[in-house]
């Protein structure tokens, strides 16, 4: 994911933020400092009142939590930019609208997939687009049946299914309960999400390889979280 740099070639987010806590260390020592200034300042009268510890105490404790306070705001501008790059660069890379790989970047977020799974997904099942409908009787973007859509949304209807959301929303949390079913495996978990999961568990209790060419074509290119490494 491209991630904007300084011209030492740092991260800007990061130098930011470590600006912002030097400044904040620097103002505490400066606060420290000057209390100890006027301590020697004052040391030859006779009526020397020392400086109140409890008001440097309280305004330590202040620029402190106004550092956590800075350092989350940071965090949520790191996410924020983390998002406008992915939005934008799923956009240009699958030639869809912006407004779209938002919502299957945050859709798929908030379902606990992996959104650039979720892309890959879209892609094979659909083009796309949202009207795609299959001969098996699967609509929309992640090509749902009704059956299947009714077990997450009871009442749901085909027509219902060419809703971006509700499309997105179920097809998504469909394959992330299959990760969890076959140990978050991805081509196992795709495949049952092509072929059915009873129909995998079946073959693989047999002994048998349910392969058939769908999850190659899904993770062609996917980069797993943390892996580092695209998967076959």
């Amino acid at each position: 994911m491209y991630r904007p740099t300084d011209k030492y070639g740092e991260p800007r987010g990061i130098s930011m933020q470590h600006i912002l806590i030097r400044g904040g260390l620097l103002l505490v020592t400066a606060v420290v400092i000057g209390a100890l200034a006027g301590w020697t300042r004052v040391r030859a009268a006779d009526d020397v009142t020392l400086p109140d510890v409890s008001f440097v105490a309280r305004e330590m404790g202040s620029l402190g939590d106004q550092l956590e306070d800075t350092r989350g705001e940071m965090a949520v501008m790191k996410l924020q930019l983390e998002r406008a790059n992915a939005v934008m660069s799923n956009s240009a890379k699958y030639q869809i609208p912006a407004d779209l790989a938002g919502d299957i970047y945050d859709i798929a977020l908030s379902e606990g997939l992996d959104p650039a799974l979720g892309f890959q997904l879209v892609k094979i099942e659909s083009g796309f687009k949202r009207t795609a409908r299959s001969p098996m009787a699967a609509f929309g973007y992640t090509q749902v049946q009704v059956a299947t859509a009714r077990f997450y949304q009871p009442g749901v209807t085909e027509r219902d299914l060419f809703d971006r959301e509700t499309n997105l929303r179920i097809g998504f949390r469909f394959l992330n309960d299959l990760l969890d079913k076959f140990d978050r495996d991805p081509h196992l978990a795709l495949l049952a999400y092509n072929r059915g999961p009873a129909r995998v568990a079946g073959i693989l209790a047999k002994g048998g390889d349910p392969t058939n060419g769908y999850s190659h074509a899904v993770l062609e290119g996917y980069r797993a979280p943390g892996s580092g490494q695209m998967t076959h």
